[in-house]
């Protein structure tokens, strides 16, 4: 098995800007070619303008004539195109699904994107018997709305939550979907956007049963072009969405167990895989902003935390917990100012608690900490401490924040996504009752 050059892969043909374009020129070439991200060229650097940033401007009444260097736009990674995939494992992590390949001269070569790395994996080498219902145990959180919804109240919840999509349901049952794309056509053609979500919905929604395997999955996304899987029980309910990025990382993780298996066929890239592989347990096992545990790790945490809970017999408990009125921080003060808070945040969490309780940053500006032998009202007390203890913080330009908090006990017949929903709920009435507060799913 052998592994392929960056430039052998990356899509040649690049949709770009100028730094100096307006966001409308952005919006045209979105349109002219449905792309939901077109790349914005500075000399030598690159940045990319998603339809998410379009909608951004949109609820802050910003017009789009603003020229795209006045913006502040995400850095897009950039790797030779001689290097080998491998070194991409780095950017897996990262919130932009795009790498720019640059030829030796730093000039624009071409874009590596999710689906180029899928289009060059062989199903035949992934997991026949990893079926999709084993990993939405993982929690993917998603977003789904009634048909009645107005598309007006959807925007502002999309752009704080970064859903680039949502699933339309009757029934629980999916029966469309609309996309930030989908929004930013409607403003472009100035539609009225205080009507049901059914009016401009797309439908039918193409979905694949949980039973289906990873192979299956990776096949459905090649066949349809889609950057995601919607995900239906038996009776097609929705069960969740996988993203074409978290197919790809467990095709990663398939292909490092393959390397055992193919030692002689694998020996160029040996020396390679040597130097990557301590980085890569980092890249798979951690958040690369705060070092907490990513959810993929904190999964397998709780699996082993439950199995010791049941033999011992102890209690064990949750906390979830997220930062109020985080938005507000990152418009007020950048992006960068937010990035702080989130490693203060971190840092406080992890003085407050205990060497065996497991933090982890789930997403955003939300974290969950899993409490070994802790009882609820433990866990109360707890929370209450990390409350006050983030309350007293006082960081950098941003002063200081607050938190709400929900609280659940794990039961031994709980999976992590029964608990995880349990204080997701707790959580949201601690935010209904004014934030900064602590909640537990007793008082649900």
């Amino acid at each position: 098995m052998k592994f392929p050059v960056v430039g052998d892969i990356a899509s040649k043909i690049v949709i770009a800007v100028n730094i100096h374009d307006s966001a409308t020129k952005a919006i045209e070439q979105m349109l002219e070619y449905e792309h939901r991200h077109v790349v914005v060229e500075d000399k030598n650097e690159y940045f990319i303008i998603s339809v998410i940033d379009i909608l951004h401007l949109q609820e802050k009444k910003i017009t789009l004539d603003t020229p795209l260097h006045a913006l502040k736009l995400r850095k897009i990674p950039v790797i030779n195109r001689h290097k080998n995939v491998l070194d991409t494992l780095e950017f897996l992590s990262d919130s932009v699904e795009y790498i720019c390949v640059t030829n030796d001269d730093e000039t624009l070569y071409g874009l590596l994107t999710h689906t180029d790395i899928t289009s060059n994996i062989d199903p035949d080498t992934l997991m026949e018997n990893y079926k999709l219902q084993d990993f939405l145990k993982l929690g993917r959180r998603m977003k789904w709305v009634s048909k009645d919804e107005k598309i007006s109240d959807l925007i502002s919840d999309m752009v704080d939550s970064g859903y680039d999509n949502v699933i339309v349901v009757d029934d629980l049952k999916p029966i469309g979907i609309l996309t930030t794309k989908d929004i930013v056509r409607l403003i472009k053609t100035q539609k009225d956007l205080n009507v049901a979500v059914q009016i401009h919905m797309s439908k039918p929604v193409d979905s694949i049963g949980q039973s289906s395997s990873i192979r299956e999955a990776l096949n459905f996304l090649k066949s349809k072009h889609y950057k995601r899987v919607v995900v239906v029980d038996n009776e097609g309910k929705l069960s969740g969405i996988i993203s074409q990025k978290e197919l790809i990382s467990l095709t990663y993780s398939k292909w490092v167990a393959l390397m055992k298996e193919y030692q002689e066929e694998l020996s160029e890239i040996n020396v390679l895989l040597e130097d990557k592989n301590r980085e890569y347990q980092t890249i798979a096992s951690t958040d690369s902003l705060t070092g907490l545990y990513n959810r993929y790790k904190f999964s397998e945490l709780y699996s082993s935390s439950l199995l010791a809970m049941r033999q011992r017999h102890n209690e064990m408990s949750l906390i979830m917990l997220d930062i109020d009125f985080f938005k507000k921080v990152n418009d007020t003060y950048g992006h960068n100012a937010g990035d702080k808070v989130l490693i203060q945040v971190s840092h406080a969490l992890l003085k407050t608690l205990r060497n065996i309780d497991i933090v982890c940053r789930w997403g955003g500006e939300e974290f969950v900490v899993l409490l070994p032998t802790a009882s609820l009202e433990n866990a109360y007390t707890l929370a209450q401490k990390i409350k006050t203890y983030i309350e007293e913080l006082e960081i950098d330009v941003v002063g200081h924040i607050t938190a709400s908090f929900g609280v659940a006990q794990v039961l031994e017949r709980d999976d992590m996504q029964s608990v995880l929903d349990r204080a997701d709920k707790a959580l949201y009435l601690a935010k209904k009752s004014g934030r900064n507060c602590v909640k537990t799913c007793s008082e649900i």
